[in-house]
């Protein structure tokens, strides 16, 4: 009998346990979820909804004045012969892959010489290199324009003073392009420096080491371990920095509007002229759905490469 009661007692202990353990696990599920619903509804009201609602406009002719009328697919058909659109998509493209290709070599190659210096001094470059980008595109731009103005700009006055020729950094078609690729990659790329420094931080040194004692030069030993074990890095530097460049806006406009002719007339440039300006904007609609998706393809070809070069520790089969 003493036994049985202390079966049941023990029994009706662990169950009164067990409930409040279940009373518990409830009060955080619902306490989890109270946290997580200002963050969901940002993401519904600013991101998902916007992406919704510009499919759907995609679909009408509205100018804010009428009623959206329903066209269907006539402003992709618009959009596909429409030669000012697609010579926009080609200098994005162009100006987006000069920006990444500097922004991954430059970030790598400072991080690489920042890391040989002492922990006083990579704390102060790590500062001065990440500082512009917390200034906006906007006030940056502003000042690199009268930079690099043709006629009166400090950089050609430099150049005057080394009496080389002055050069038209924003009054030519190479010459604005490559003025506007080096102020975004100089706003830029303390952010690739900060993500390659963190990277080069965690590469095993015993790897380096080992690749050392088999003979490897210095190079091999960069290409064969420290390239492999960054390589996640790369990506995710280069997948942003795509998705990045192919919205470039403030530097373009503010720098050139677009000009000399249309050299530096970028994607978001024309989708805000069409919807902002020409009131167009269910065809704004369309080029920024036609910018969606070929941002998602090119993300999905990067990891679809990435297969083939990044190398993830611990796992096999990459």
């Amino acid at each position: 009998m003493v036994a049985q009661a202390t079966a049941i007692q023990s029994h009706t202990v662990t169950s009164k346990s067990r409930g409040s353990l279940t009373r518990l696990h409830a009060k955080e599920a619902r306490m989890g979820a109270l946290l997580v619903v200002p963050t969901v509804c940002g993401i519904v009201v600013f991101t998902a909804g916007p992406i919704v609602a510009s499919f759907a406009l995609s679909l009408f002719r509205w100018n804010v004045i009428n009623h959206p009328a329903f066209i269907g697919l006539q402003n992709y058909r618009a959009l596909i012969h429409d030669s000012v659109v697609l010579h926009a998509f080609m200098t994005t493209a162009l100006m987006a892959g000069l920006i990444v290709t500097l922004q991954i070599g430059l970030g790598l190659g400072l991080a690489i010489v920042v890391e040989r210096r002492s922990k006083r001094l990579r704390k102060i470059y790590r500062a001065a290199f990440f500082f512009p980008l917390m200034t906006s595109a906007a006030s940056i731009s502003i000042v690199m324009t009268y930079m690099f103005d043709d006629h009166f700009g400090v950089v050609n006055y430099y150049l005057s003073l080394l009496h080389l020729p002055d050069v038209s950094w924003l009054g030519s078609t190479v010459g604005s392009v490559a003025t506007i690729v080096l102020v975004v990659v100089w706003q830029q790329v303390g952010f690739t420096f900060i993500l390659f420094v963190a990277a080069l931080g965690n590469v095993p040194q015993e790897l380096v080491e080992a690749a050392a004692v088999d003979g490897a030069s210095g190079f091999q030993r960069f290409r064969t371990v420290i390239l492999a074990m960054i390589s996640p890095t790369i990506l995710f530097a280069a997948t942003v920095g795509v998705i990045n460049s192919l919205q470039i806006f403030d530097q373009a406009y503010i720098m050139t509007s677009g000009g000399p002719g249309d050299a530096t007339n970028t994607v978001v440039m024309q989708l805000y002229e069409a919807g902002f300006e020409n009131l167009k904007f269910g065809y704004a609609s369309a080029i920024s759905v036609f910018l969606f998706i070929a941002v998602l393809a090119l993300t999905a070809l990067q990891f679809r490469l990435s297969r083939r070069w990044v190398y993830y520790s611990g796992m096999e089969g990459t």
